[in-house]
Parts: structure tokens; C-alpha cells; sequence
């Protein structure tokens, strides 16, 4: 009995051994610099919004927050690299619906299960895409872009942030809805997109919000429908598609996530910085002047969002017939 005794008290000091440095690590969290990844190039929505959300959770928590572009395969590379790290809060991924909504279903094969790699933590913000033409196509609206695509069919370009992206998956249905057969120019990123746009590169894109709103106030693009349900606070004189007359609607998810087996005391405490930092003066502008909402949440509500747009985009890649393996 008294080997017996023994035995369990020793059991328990080593519990209570490996849980005590567990739990300081996390009560002393963070104790250095955060990376937060993204998997698209500077300028566009996702870089925008991750290094504003970066800049207040590293004056709200002390330690920095350091930004990391990581672009490439519709954010697989991004994700991917995710999934790999250690799950103890200091890598971080500030990702969108291409990245686990829309790559999932494209790619038949990925080297990370889209659902079960991750830990999800907090929404942050949604925000429509913009179509925009070149000035020197004649498009000044919606009508006349479908008018130039359907009288020069396999003539007129697109270009999009990259294969599988939001950007191009609003493309493809464009041109379902529209009866249009425009060609796909993939590039590494909505700025890179939109710049080509300016250049005439292409005839038009649909741009995150941030470089569309702004080349657009600068006169170097046509602004001609938003994609979300009604018109945007960012943009109020530029039409939603569902006002002339064509049912697309796309809204941008975005939030933030980390590996899977993160402490849940860590993702407790980053979702209260999260919904901290949205209500800020200084994100709230951010937001507004990239034509966004906030929209914090739980990490329950993040899975719940997710998993709608994750059918109802599966569906889209379906009928836009994107595969990208």
C-alpha cells in the first residue's frame, strides 16, 4: 500500500511538474515577437487590414507583431507553412476565404486538411471586391464591358490576384452570369492586378477594395460595381452588381487563425486583443477607408461562418470550373 502510495504521489508531482511550466508560458504570453502571415503580396485588402490589426496588438500587448508576406499557389504556401508551425501563439495567420474556403475545393490534394490543421480564433472583417476597367478600353459601366467581351470573344483580358483566388473565382462567375468568354491573366496579387489594369495590360479585374478605391479617386481606373449586397460606405457612388441586374455577390472573410493544439488560454486572451484592437479609432478608420466591416467573434462563430462560405463557395468553384491540381 505504501508503494502504492508512493507511486501516485510521484505521478502526481510530475503532472503537476509539466503542467506548472505550461501554464506560466502561457500567463507570460507573449514574451517575444508574433509573426502573422500572410499569403498575398503587399497592397491589397489582406495586407492592408493584417499590418493595422498588427500595429494595434503590438501596442496593446508589448511585444511586436511582425507582418510576413508568404504569396504564391492561392495561399496554399501560406497555409501550409501554418500547419507546420509550433501551436504556442507566435505564428499566426491572418487569412481569408481563398485560403480555406475556396483552395480547399479547388485543390484536389493538399498536404494540410483545411479544417483540422488549424485553430481558429477570431473573425476580423469582411469586404466586397471591386470591378474595375481601364480607362482606355471605353468602359465606363457594366454594360459596356459585357458589350466589348461579347463583341471580341477570347480578345478581351482579366486579370485576377492568382489562380484559385477570390479574385478570379469572381472573374470565372462573371463571366457565367454575363454570357461572356473573357481569358484569365493570373498575377501575384491585387495590386499587381489593378497596376495592370492602369497599364492596359488587361481590360479589367475584380480588386480588393483598398487599391480599387484609391486609383480610382487618383482617376487612373473606372470604378464599376462592388460585389456585396448593397453599396459601400468607401464607394457610395459606384453600383452593386445586383443593381444592374447580374445575382453576384461576393464578400470577403477574413480572420485570424494559427496551428492546430494552440493553448486555449492563448486563443482566449488574442481573441479579446482581437475585438479590443476593431473597436479602436485607429482600426476603425482603417476600415472604413478599405471599405470594410469588423466582425469580431468567437472562435465557434469563425467555424460557423467558415462553413457556410466553404459550401456556398465549393458550389461557385464547381460551376467556375476552377481546378488548380
Amino acid at each position: 500500500m505504501k508503494t502504492l502510495h508512493r507511486t501516485l504521489w510521484a505521478a502526481l508531482f510530475c503532472a503537476v511538474g509539466f503542467a506548472a511550466p505550461a501554464a506560466a508560458q502561457t500567463a507570460a504570453y507573449p514574451s517575444k515577437p508574433i509573426t502573422l502571415v500572410i499569403g498575398f503580396t503587399p497592397g491589397g485588402i489582406s495586407d492592408v487590414l493584417s499590418r493595422a490589426l498588427a500595429a494595434r496588438l503590438t501596442a496593446q500587448m508589448g511585444q511586436n507583431v511582425i507582418v510576413e508576406n508568404k504569396p504564391g499557389a492561392a495561399t496554399t504556401i501560406a497555409s501550409q507553412y501554418i500547419a507546420n508551425a509550433a501551436p504556442d501563439g507566435y505564428t499566426l495567420y491572418f487569412q481569408d476565404m481563398t485560403s480555406h474556403a475556396i483552395a480547399a475545393a479547388a485543390y484536389k490534394k493538399l498536404k494540410y486538411d483545411s479544417w483540422n490543421d488549424f485553430t481558429m480564433i477570431s473573425l476580423v472583417a469582411s469586404t466586397p471586391l471591386m470591378l474595375i476597367s481601364s480607362l482606355n478600353s471605353g468602359t465606363k459601366d457594366v454594360k459596356s464591358l459585357v458589350a466589348l467581351a461579347k463583341a471580341k470573344p477570347d480578345q478581351v483580358a482579366y486579370a485576377s490576384s492568382g489562380n484559385g483566388a477570390i479574385t478570379h473565382l469572381a472573374g470565372e462567375s462573371f463571366k457565367n452570369l454575363t454570357g461572356t468568354n473573357s481569358l484569365h491573366a493570373p498575377y501575384k496579387g491585387s495590386s499587381p492586378a489593378t497596376q495592370a489594369v492602369i497599364g492596359g495590360e488587361v481590360v479589367y479585374t475584380f480588386s480588393t477594395m483598398p487599391p480599387a478605391i484609391s486609383q480610382m479617386k487618383g482617376g487612373k481606373i473606372n470604378g464599376l460595381a462592388v460585389t456585396s449586397a448593397k453599396r459601400s460606405a468607401a464607394a457610395p457612388d459606384v453600383p452593386t452588381l445586383k443593381e444592374l441586374g447580374i445575382p453576384l455577390e461576393v464578400v470577403l472573410y477574413s480572420g485570424l487563425m494559427g496551428p492546430k493544439g494552440m493553448p486555449p488560454a492563448i486563443v482566449e486572451r488574442l481573441g479579446a486583443e482581437v475585438k479590443k484592437a476593431l473597436a479602436s479609432p485607429e482600426m476603425k478608420t482603417t476600415l472604413a477607408n478599405a471599405g470594410a466591416e469588423d466582425l469580431a467573434s468567437s472562435p465557434a462563430e469563425f467555424a460557423a461562418l467558415m462553413k457556410v462560405e466553404s459550401e456556398k463557395m465549393a458550389k461557385a468553384v464547381t460551376l467556375a470550373n476552377v481546378v488548380l491540381d
